[in-house]
């Protein structure tokens, strides 16, 4: 009989806390949402005891997720755990998750204690979650870098305690894809109760590893696998979901293990993210990259003409990917925008829908080919993106070279409206100095860049900025047939996300 491997989505989670990745409540409600109907077993929603803006959000995600369990991620005291489960109590499935350092150098240097008061201190967390829920995690933070004997010991007094599954984390991505398997493999030969618990494991990408020590890691017997979207996280990020799913997938003659991951929702769910926290998928990225499914090579080209097989091991629907054709024009109906909508995984109340067609209609106004990738930016522009604290109500710009570059602009800055104008090297350069002005900020721009979302001189641009103020980053990403409104709405859209990152304490964990 196949075994069965479970995943833990923590985009929510670790991948939130990555800089520019930051999410507002509705978009990680949505995102939460679409992990369920994606299939993932666990979706950790968050850190519930990090600050009051998580524990709402987690609380909400907890009580909208129909199928997929929920986790609350606790450090190993009570006041983490308690709130942790206040947080997740009306889930249809809740998991209670705490953690705590392992290594030696963690040990001295983070938590100041010995060994034997982290095994007490273990105990006693898995306990506290016990006494909430049957369905407990514990994570020996750095565990790759922890003496082998001391994690038998911690992993057999965490399921000694009722813990049902114990997470191998490889915090900062050191160990290499040998060592994993090993590892995992001494921990089932030598853990006298691993029976009974399923063993999980969770690995960044410092060195390229992620998926691969995952992937390792699976092999040697490890039946959870912890991982992000598009493999965003802390640092270089974590294992990613769609690479270590369609591994196990594609090459399931090799692992021999089965996951209940709908893989024709990977692309949409991936996709999703990118659209929601700003950062574009990477041509090269692997599965799901603009370029996972090109054959530039006139050998490959022939290849793929006599058979699909030569070159491509799997098919770009069998991860959700929809072909880049006309879906939308003006005359089209609100039927055929929500017949699209729900083929791209987006479930929307009618009212949504609505606000969804009337963009559509006015983007027909402007180009004559609405797209597949025009509509996901559309849903994202008028449904999953709401502004919090700036919004641009009108934006004039006039330049040339023969005229002085200046803006107009008109902006919503809390319950204020307010309007200026200003001057700039470009036209880019004065509507960003007329939002300053508005907006009281004076963020430094490390990077600003435009692509085209579809074809043709008349395809909607989309601008990707990064902003930089006090020691804090935050990605913004817009989206017009303007490229100047869509460099004014990515700019506001990341001072957006300044603003909520400023009020949110990150706590620097697993």
């Amino acid at each position: 009989m196949t075994e069965r491997v479970f995943v833990l989505d923590t985009t929510l989670r670790d991948g939130e806390q990555s800089p520019g990745a930051t999410m507002n409540k509705q978009e990680k409600k949505r995102l939460a949402r679409q992990l369920d109907t994606l299939g993932v077993d666990v979706i950790e929603a968050g850190f519930p005891a990090s600050s009051q803006g998580d524990f709402d959000s987690v609380q909400e995600i907890a009580q909208s997720v129909d199928n997929s369990q929920v986790a609350a991620l606790c450090r190993a005291s009570e006041k983490d755990i308690d709130r942790g489960w206040e947080a997740i109590a009306q889930a249809r499935k809740p998991r209670i998750h705490t953690f705590l350092a392992t290594s030696d150098i963690h040990m001295q240097y983070k938590l100041e204690m010995t060994r034997d008061q982290v095994l007490e201190t273990a105990a006693k967390a898995v306990q506290r979650a016990c006494s909430y829920t049957d369905n407990v995690q514990f994570s020996a933070e750095d565990a790759s870098r922890t003496d082998r004997d001391f994690l038998v010991q911690v992993v057999q007094i965490a399921i000694d305690n009722g813990a049902t599954t114990v997470n191998i984390p490889d915090t900062v991505g050191y160990v290499q894809p040998h060592e994993m398997y090993e590892l995992i493999l001494y921990l089932k030969e030598n853990v006298e109760n691993v029976d009974r618990a399923v063993l999980s494991v969770h690995c960044h990408n410092d060195l390229g590893l992620g998926s691969a020590n995952t992937l390792s890691a699976v092999r040697a017997g490890a039946r959870q696998v912890e991982v992000t979207l598009n493999g965003v996280g802390e640092r270089a990020g974590n294992a990613a979901l769609e690479e270590v799913v369609l591994a196990l997938r594609v090459r399931e003659d090799a692992y021999g293990v089965q996951n209940k991951i709908q893989t024709e929702q990977v692309y949409p769910t991936c996709r999703l993210l990118s659209l929601v926290i700003g950062q574009p998928i990477p041509a090269y990225k692997a599965v799901i990259g603009g370029n996972a499914f090109s054959h530039e090579a006139g050998i490959h080209q022939h290849g793929m003409l006599m058979n699909k097989q030569t070159y491509e091991i799997m098919t770009p629907e069998s991860i959700g990917r929809p072909p880049s054709e006309m879906v939308l024009g003006k005359h089209s109906g609100k039927h055929a925008s929500k017949k699209q909508l729900e083929q791209l995984g987006y479930r929307l109340t009618d009212e949504q829908h609505t606000q969804v067609f009337e963009a559509v209609k006015k983007l027909a106004d402007k180009k004559k080919q609405v797209y597949v990738e025009d509509l996901e930016s559309l849903v994202l522009e008028e449904i999953f993106r709401i502004p919090d604290k700036y919004r641009l109500l009108y934006l004039s710009s006039l330049s040339g070279d023969m005229a002085i570059p200046t803006a107009t602009l008109k902006m919503q800055v809390g319950d204020n409206e307010c309007q200026t104008a200003e001057f700039g090297a470009g036209p880019v350069d004065s509507v960003f100095n007329a939002i300053d002005n508005l907006t009281g900020q004076s963020p430094n721009l490390l990077h600003f860049t435009v692509s085209s979302i579809t074809g043709g001189t008349d395809a909607q641009g989309e601008v990707t900025v990064k902003i930089e103020q006090q020691d804090q980053t935050a990605i913004g990403r817009g989206s017009d047939a303007d490229i100047i409104v869509a460099s004014a709405k990515a700019y506001i859209n990341a001072l957006n996300r300044l603003a909520r990152k400023e009020e949110k304490t990150v706590w620097d964990t697993i």
